[in-house]
C-alpha cells in the first residue's frame, strides 16, 4: 500500500469501487455468471471468512451487509453490490465505512481488498480479465 493511501486515509473513512477507480485494484469484478448464481456463491464466500459477520442479505435488490469489528474496537460496515450486466455476467462492488469521525489510515481499502482476494480465488474460472 502507498504512502499516499495511508495520508488519504488520516482524513477519509470510506472506500469503494467502480468502474471508473484509478487503481485497478479498485475496479469492478465481473463474472461469467448469472445473478443468482453469483449470489449464491459470494453469499456463501463471505460467510466463511473469519473476521466478518453477515448482518443482512438482500437478495432482490443484490446487496450483502457486512460488518468487522477491528482490534482497535471500532465498528466497519461493508457494502458488497451483486449486478446482473446481462443474463450470464454480474459485477460485484463493495463499498466500506469506518463508523466515527477520524480516518481509517487505508483500512478500509485493505478490508475491500482482502474480501476482492477471496472472492476472486473462489470465483477464478468465471472472473473476466478486463
Amino acid at each position: 500500500m502507498s504512502l499516499k493511501r495511508v495520508l488519504m486515509g488520516v482524513i477519509r473513512s470510506q472506500e469503494g469501487t467502480s468502474d471508473r477507480a484509478k487503481d485497478p485494484k479498485m475496479k469492478t469484478r465481473y463474472y461469467n455468471l448469472s445473478k443468482d448464481k453469483a449470489w449464491e456463491e459470494i453469499t456463501s464466500t463471505l460467510k466463511k471468512i473469519p473476521g466478518y459477520k453477515v448482518l443482512h442479505e438482500v437478495h432482490s435488490v443484490g446487496e450483502i451487509i457486512l460488518e468487522k469489528r477491528t482490534a482497535m474496537g471500532r465498528t466497519v460496515d461493508i457494502t458488497v453490490s451483486v449486478l446482473a450486466v446481462t443474463p450470464v455476467r454480474s459485477a460485484v462492488d463493495i463499498y466500506s465505512a469506518s463508523r466515527g469521525s477520524l480516518g481509517d489510515l487505508g483500512a478500509n481499502y485493505r478490508y475491500i481488498i482482502h474480501l476482492f482476494t477471496s472472492l476472486d480465488k473462489k470465483l477464478a474460472k468465471y472472473k473476466v480479465i478486463e
